[in-house]
């Protein structure tokens, strides 16, 4: 972790020579004042919400992007949140099923972070999960499986972090007005920060959708933008507006019904029954209807985040796609299936031009720009 400790003193470095303020953790002192953080939104993207008791700060970000890919976060030191949500991945991992810092197994994939500061929900089957801050804390605790590990082993963690000079430079820069800034809450607040910066577009479908370029996109993605927006496809009924995905909030939005769909992945008994370890929605209300029901994520950058489904069963989007065209794998019709999910038929021509345009979802700046600030 050398190089890591060497950008965390230079960060913490430049953090007090921009301020001007020559105070360390246990000086007396007066701090300085938190900076607001500025955004750049893209072209057609609304103001992300933001928590009152957790305003965005250059420091807190800075904390959060550090803290994500530090495996000293986790119980053992062997895993970083980076670990399950790689940039260069667009934040997921490739694997079908995320794999904790013990080596358990997650019964769903880890899902992609981009533009997760507009979900409405996290995660794939929780509608009480509703704050980043909130879901942070899931997978540092989390026990059936152990993912980060921390559950247990808190105070070791908070130890290490407290151990590193830089560290304490930034914790104290973060949170200026906390006795004690190293806690778990401030952790997640920081991670939570951080997340709210991963905005995702300027791919060619977003120059060519709200920037006018008509030339962004090829005449084939095109196309298939014609059928993913068509009432014969009606794919935008479930990966709808500017996120091309479920549920979202932003600033000033007014709340909406929370949606969860199932998608005839499974019908084990014939009365649509899905795996005991991911019945969808129906693991948190216990409502028979809400058996396999899970969120709508978005497309964005979705050509590098396979496998696909909360299961990653899915293994490319060509599958993806006979999956839809069929009607659902489920061995018979399932009838807890969503009623969107009626089928189509399509030439080589049309699943072309459709592959087409989910590849022009890949937003190539934003990942190299991800890959960038890996420390």
């Amino acid at each position: 972790m050398v190089g890591l400790r060497a950008l965390l003193a230079l960060a913490a470095t430049a953090a007090l020579l921009t301020t001007g303020s020559g105070c360390s953790p246990g000086a007396t002192g007066p701090r300085a004042e938190a900076e607001a953080f500025v955004r750049d939104l893209p072209p057609g993207f609304p103001e992300p919400l933001v928590p009152a008791d957790n305003p965005m700060t250059p420091a807190k970000v800075e904390l959060g992007r550090l803290l994500f890919h530090d495996p000293r976060l986790s119980g053992n030191g062997g895993l970083a949140c980076s670990g399950c949500h790689h940039p260069e991945r667009a934040y997921t991992d490739g694997r079908a099923r995320a794999v904790g810092s013990l080596g358990d197994e997650h019964p769903r994939s880890a899902m992609s972070l981009v533009n997760v500061a507009y979900a409405s929900t996290l995660g794939w089957d929780d509608p009480t999960l509703t704050s980043l801050e909130a879901q942070a804390l899931v997978p540092l605790l989390n026990e059936h499986p152990v993912e980060m590990g921390v559950a247990g082993h808190e105070e070791e963690v908070l130890d290490r972090l407290r151990g590193d000079r830089a560290y304490r430079n930034l914790f104290d820069r973060a949170f200026p007005d906390s006795p004690d800034p190293f806690t778990l809450q401030q952790v997640a607040r920081a991670l939570a920060c951080f997340q709210r910066t991963l905005i995702s577009g300027d791919s060619p479908y977003d120059r060519w959708a709200y920037r006018a370029e008509v030339d962004a996109l090829s005449p084939e993605a095109r196309a298939g933008a014609a059928l993913f927006f068509s009432q014969r496809l009606a794919c935008f009924r479930c990966h709808a507006g500017f996120n091309l995905s479920g549920n979202v909030t932003h600033a000033g939005a007014e709340p909406e019904a929370l949606r969860f769909h199932n998608t005839a992945l499974y019908n084990l008994d014939g009365a649509g029954a899905y795996p005991e370890t991911n019945p969808g929605l129906y693991r948190v209300t216990g409502q028979p209807a809400d058996m396999g029901k899970f969120r709508a994520p978005t497309l964005r950058n979705v050509a590098l985040t396979a496998p696909y489904m909360h299961d990653g069963s899915v293994p490319t989007l060509e599958a993806v796609l006979d999956h839809y065209a069929s009607g659902g794998r489920a061995p018979a019709e399932s009838p807890l299936k969503d009623p969107l999910l009626t089928g189509f038929e399509l030439s080589a021509e049309e699943r072309a031009a459709l592959i087409a345009f989910l590849g022009a979802l890949t937003d190539e700046s934003f990942i190299e720009h991800a890959s960038r600030r890996v420390p």
